[in-house]
């Protein structure tokens, strides 16, 4: 994606997941300010816009497909993107988000809206979006253009990602290395 006269038009989606993701993509600080000279970020938490746009070329998208209203948003991103990144560890393969999977539907619905301590029950299924059979990682959804692990990225490899791509460059990223305690 190099960069011409007119600015890229950068998206970014929260589906099943923490917000952790969008979290690190804040946390590129003072690259935020570089970056949106370079861009225009034209939907996702971070701005008011209520549809997905047309003519994206750049889509962040956190999270694993888990109702039929994620699913919806993935489909009208694939069509409507140029570049889609499977960003974090949940869009990736599921991870936290997908350890509902062995749970029946009906189980845990019953354990969450029924059987609740909270003041939550029944009458919320009647606004809830239907959930998936399975937390599904966004490429069993749609087609994905880049995978960027991690729970969440960390900030230089997203600055890394965005920046090759922005530059039209092929994106290179290096393990992701933590360390513990």
């Amino acid at each position: 994606m190099s960069q011409n006269s007119k600015k890229v038009r950068l998206a970014t989606a929260w589906l099943g997941g923490c917000s952790g993701c969008h979290m690190s993509f804040l946390d590129l600080d003072e690259l935020l300010i570089e970056l949106i000279e370079k861009v225009d970020i034209v939907y996702g938490p971070l701005v008011d816009h209520k549809e997905f746009p047309e003519d994206v070329d750049i889509c962040l998208v956190e999270g694993a497909v888990t109702n039929v209203e994620n699913l919806e948003l993935a489909r009208q991103i694939r069509t409507n993107s140029k570049i889609v990144i499977s960003f974090g560890d949940c869009a990736v393969t599921g991870n936290v988000t997908s350890m509902r999977n062995r749970i029946p539907i009906k189980d845990l619905l019953t354990a969450v809206y029924h059987e609740a301590q909270a003041p939550i029950g029944a009458e919320s299924l009647k606004v809830l979006p239907a959930l998936l059979k399975k937390a599904l990682p966004l490429h069993q959804a749609i087609k994905v253009d880049l995978y960027l692990p991690g729970c969440p990225p960390d900030p230089e490899r997203i600055a890394t990602a965005v920046t090759a791509l922005l530059e039209g460059r092929e994106v290179e990223l290096a393990p992701q290395m933590r360390t513990f305690g």
